[in-house]
């Protein structure tokens, strides 16, 4: 058993290290830069060895867009206080909108990976639909339950639907942090831009708060 679970280990540490490889090659390069060449190079593995663990590029930069999402949902949640069922629903909103902007270099990476992983649906079938699940998720659950909560507490008006209102703010922080990334506004006035939508939110005249 004990040879097990350090076998596991191993290999998970390994795979990790392929990923990272990833996010590195991305990182300084760009996204097309990715391969199975480039990335075992990084890693300082086979490229056989990386073809193991991940068989196809979908595979590979499907796992490293985990990375990057997991590494946000530990942000978010420290940022929470550790615990985003217990933060106010309009202070869950702010701060997961708010953390697509990239701010300093490792989310200016983590957020740059994300957009150009997105870009690739455009072209890949399967990509595409492991984001429009994603978005399913994101919209029709995560957020828009945040909404319906303060529309309970009588915060946001009622007849706001919510998940119309969850795909606007979305839409609305991808796009702010795309227009950092290649220097249209700076990340401060993105994030003041984003809150302000959530403010506005909050501000219906037929809200009862």
């Amino acid at each position: 058993m004990a040879r097990t679970r350090g076998t596991g280990a191993a290999h998970e540490q390994r795979r990790s290290e392929v990923i990272d490889a990833v996010l590195s090659v991305a990182a300084a390069r760009g996204v097309s830069a990715v391969s199975q060449a480039s990335v075992a190079a990084a890693a300082g593995v086979s490229p056989g060895r990386v073809q193991h663990y991940f068989p196809t590029m979908t595979d590979l930069l499907g796992a490293a867009f985990e990375r990057v999402n997991a590494a946000s949902t530990a942000r978010i949640t420290e940022n929470l206080g550790g615990d985003q069922h217990a933060a106010e629903p309009r202070d869950v909103l702010s701060v997961v909108l708010t953390d697509l902007i990239p701010h300093d270099e490792a989310s200016r990476a983590h957020v740059q990976f994300r957009q150009s992983f997105t870009a690739l649906a455009l072209h890949h079938d399967d990509i595409a639909a492991r984001l429009r699940e994603q978005y399913r998720r994101l919209h029709q659950h995560d957020l828009s339950e945040l909404v319906c909560r303060d529309q309970r507490a009588g915060a946001i008006d009622p007849d706001i639907a919510p998940e119309t209102a969850a795909t606007s703010l979305a839409a609305l922080a991808e796009g702010l942090a795309y227009y950092v990334l290649i220097g249209v506004i700076t990340a401060d006035s993105a994030r003041a831009q984003i809150l302000g939508a959530v403010a506005a939110l909050y501000q219906s005249p037929d809200a009862g708060g």
